[in-house]
């Protein structure tokens, strides 16, 4: 079993969070001649258009997944670029929002225990 989040280990992914690039992130597949088939993370959404240099903007890019030519130099280690964009892309709302419930059901936990010890 897992041990318990504590109260400082959620203020520092809290923190983590509030300090990344603000959202919504967003999943785009882009193209190059320098860095073909790359899949990111960005500020702005995809097109479909499958863009290519210099169409896109490189400041909206917070990550890349997969860039590759002439091989794939950004790829991990089991192909799952476009999971793995989409696991960070939305990580950037998730974390937050999961934060908030936590706290949330802690504080509904607390009242409970405040409750039960009133009627006692």
């Amino acid at each position: 079993m897992t041990e318990p989040v504590s109260d400082e280990e959620l203020r520092e992914i809290e923190r983590r969070a509030g300090a990344a690039t603000p959202g919504p992130w967003y999943v785009r597949f882009l193209d190059d001649d320098a860095a073909a088939n790359l899949v990111g993370v960005s500020v702005v959404p995809d097109t479909g258009r499958g863009e290519r240099w210099p169409t896109w903007d490189d400041s909206e890019m917070v990550a890349a997944t997969l860039v590759q030519f002439p091989r794939p130099y950004v790829a991990g280690p089991d192909d799952r670029w476009d999971e793995n964009a989409a696991f960070i892309a939305h990580a950037r709302s998730d974390v937050p929002r999961l934060l908030a419930e936590i706290r949330r059901l802690r504080a509904l936990l607390e009242g409970a225990h405040r409750d039960d010890g009133r009627s006692s």
